[in-house]
């Protein structure tokens, strides 16, 4: 259903608010806002395909920027560690991945709640970034923040990694995996699938996505911000529920997710370029779409139930 209500809503964007899509410059501008919460849309969707989700890839994002930002800045309360841009690429990959493989580890091993494992690393890395510094960080190499900073090279990142997993998950073995994984987890162990190890690659994969997203977050700025990667969770979760992934695992596209991401990215533009609309009424107005879109999700799920259900009579 994202493809037709994103027709509607641009539609309405260019009759009530044409600024917002003036010109190519207006909707190359829109994408690129749209490529950090587009990455962490991609990381909740696979989880979420699973059968899981992850709380804290907002928190893995803003950490990983923070502290690599700490070890290349050049601020006066800056680490300067490292100043070679690529170092700097490895170390933000790899503090996401550790991460995210701490986390499916705590799932699948421990046997954790994906819930309160997830809130708890949340809680654990917005409180280490704080905790390592509460101003902006500068002095970036420019080529570490030309990665995000470029608009094409940063929205082609988000194309090639959405077209990627598109095909992967509908093509490969690990993508039938993940699918059977969100299904039933009982049912895929059965055939002989390896759920633990299965969903510590998804979280290590989610992990990685995230920091790529605070990578990108970092150059679209300019600068390491102290509040970022900051409630991008419920963005994400939007974008994902909006682009028709299940909440209960096993169905839904990728392809529908990117459309999550440009919807609620074009009514997050509107908004902000709407006179109508003071600033502190968008939240408000976000969380009514992300409530007209579980409507419109649980309206679809009853509606398919019931097609199945007079099927099998």
């Amino acid at each position: 259903m994202i493809w037709p209500i994103l027709g509607l809503v641009i539609v309405g964007v260019l009759v009530f608010v044409p600024q917002t899509l003036r010109n190519v410059r207006s909707v190359q501008l829109l994408l690129w806002a749209a490529v950090p919460l587009g990455l962490l849309v991609l990381a909740e969707s696979l989880c979420l395909l699973s059968g899981h989700f992850d709380l804290s890839i907002g928190s893995i994002a803003g950490f990983s920027a923070m502290f690599t930002g700490m070890l290349l800045g050049t601020c006066p309360s800056c680490w300067n560690v490292v100043s070679s841009p690529w170092i700097g690429f490895g170390i933000i990959l790899v503090a996401g991945a550790l991460i995210g493989l701490a986390n499916g580890v705590m799932i699948a091993r421990v046997g954790l709640n994906p819930f309160l494992q997830t809130l708890a690393f949340l809680i654990i890395f917005e409180g280490a970034k704080t905790a390592m510094q509460t101003q902006p960080v500068t002095g970036l190499p420019a080529l570490y923040l030309d990665v995000g900073g470029t608009p094409n090279f940063a929205i082609g990142v988000l194309l090639v990694a959405f077209l990627a997993f598109g095909l992967l998950m509908r093509f490969s073995r690990f993508g039938q995996a993940v699918y059977a994984l969100g299904s039933s987890e009982k049912s895929a162990r059965e055939v002989g699938i390896d759920t633990s190890r299965l969903i510590i690659v998804i979280y290590t994969i989610s992990g990685v996505l995230s920091a790529i997203a605070g990578l990108m977050l970092t150059g679209f700025v300019g600068v390491v911000p102290p509040l970022i990667g900051e409630g991008l969770v419920f963005q994400a979760f939007a974008g994902a529920v909006i682009g028709g992934i299940s909440l209960f695992g096993g169905r839904g596209k990728i392809t529908g997710a990117l459309g999550g991401v440009i919807l609620i990215q074009l009514v997050q533009s509107a908004l902000n370029n709407s006179t109508a609309v003071g600033a502190t009424e968008i939240q408000m107005i976000n969380g009514f779409v992300l409530l007209v879109a579980i409507l419109l999700y649980s309206t679809q799920s009853k509606i398919r139930s019931r097609i199945l259900a007079s099927g099998s009579v």
